[in-house]
């Protein structure tokens, strides 16, 4: 489980900073020169997306179609149904957000291999306000048949899922964050579509994450370690499909869980964890997330904190899962 991490993850000022659009966009360009069926569109936003690389490196399979997101969805599954590989970058809220008919119909229906890059995901976008902080992105797309959903960690996952999805035959969403964050996982963890990471030991409560703001719980376990509290902890950068059986293995054993996401509280990671458990296991669930809510302008830590979706509200929503087990 170690081999997961980075030594000496848990030091925030010699860890290396990055935005998980940087390991997109090096492993586009990776697989650009492995795979001449690899082709990249965006909507206005190559330097934004990290798709600059590639349009550099690949002039003749890139396409920039400009302010024009539903027609890029359905360029991009042309492209697909022709044999292409195509990789489709802009802001989350313009897609999947402006063209979720297309990726439904056009992609997800005819399961054409269409690979779709929401950038700029969660609050972390801050300044740019509510209009630009996608927040319901994985809400719309889990419901899609056909389509997989990820949300790596950190740049490094980023790379890994890039390179997996190209692999992968068939629609698949990832969401991917602008501000640096940790890069505390391994650059040689290999990703697998669908499966999980138990990536530390705990007996007293599952918690589950994905995303950049899995660092916070990381940071957030070491206040509940001061209180004799042992946490069962799982990356899911895959959000669909759930990787039902690691999740149940833990949850069985620990009978609580907490889940943790940068996304609306209702639709995302932590409502996918619960209709599991409802099916199968159910115990208390304590959910961290958007409260229900449309951001704001100002600093990603800043709207953090505002929002509830800090280490603090992990260590409280800790001590609540495991004060209903008791109760």
């Amino acid at each position: 489980m170690s081999n997961y991490f980075v030594k000496d993850y848990l030091d925030e000022k010699r860890i290396e900073q990055a935005p998980t659009r940087e390991g997109f966009g090096k492993a586009l360009v990776a697989i650009g020169e492995q795979d001449e069926r690899v082709v990249g569109l965006t909507g206005d936003l190559s330097e934004s997306t990290r798709m600059d690389g590639f349009q550099k490196s690949f002039p003749e399979r890139f396409f920039e179609v400009g302010v024009a997101e539903q027609n890029m969805m359905g360029i991009a599954a042309g492209l697909a149904l022709s044999g292409k590989i195509p990789f489709i970058t802009s802001y989350a809220t313009f897609s999947p957000g402006r063209n979720w008919d297309q990726l439904r119909v056009s992609v997800c229906y005819s399961d054409a291999n269409v690979k779709v890059i929401g950038c700029h995901s969660g609050l972390s976008v801050g300044p740019d306000g509510a209009t630009h902080q996608a927040l319901e992105d994985i809400a719309i797309t889990r419901v899609l048949p056909n389509l997989i959903v990820v949300a790596p960690a950190d740049s490094n996952e980023a790379y890994q899922a890039t390179i997996a999805l190209a692999k992968y035959e068939g629609p698949a969403y990832m969401r991917l964050t602008r501000e640096k964050s940790p890069v505390f996982t391994s650059s040689s963890q290999p990703f697998v579509v669908g499966k999980a990471i138990h990536a530390l030991a705990g007996d007293d409560v599952t918690i589950i994450t994905a995303g950049p703001i899995s660092y916070e719980v990381l940071q957030a376990l070491e206040g509940l370690s001061d209180r004799d509290i042992t946490c069962d902890v799982i990356f899911c950068p895959t959000i669909k499909p759930l990787d039902q059986d690691t999740i149940l293995k833990s949850v069985r054993r620990t009978k609580a869980v907490v889940t943790v996401e940068e996304h609306q509280i209702d639709g995302g990671l932590g409502s996918a964890v619960c209709e599991l458990l409802a099916e199968h296991h159910p115990v208390p669930v304590e959910r961290v997330g958007m409260p229900n809510s449309f951001g704001q302008s100002g600093q990603p830590n800043e709207l953090w904190a505002t929002y509830g979706l800090t280490r603090k509200s992990i260590t409280d929503a800790v001590k609540r899962a495991i004060k209903r087990k008791s109760s």
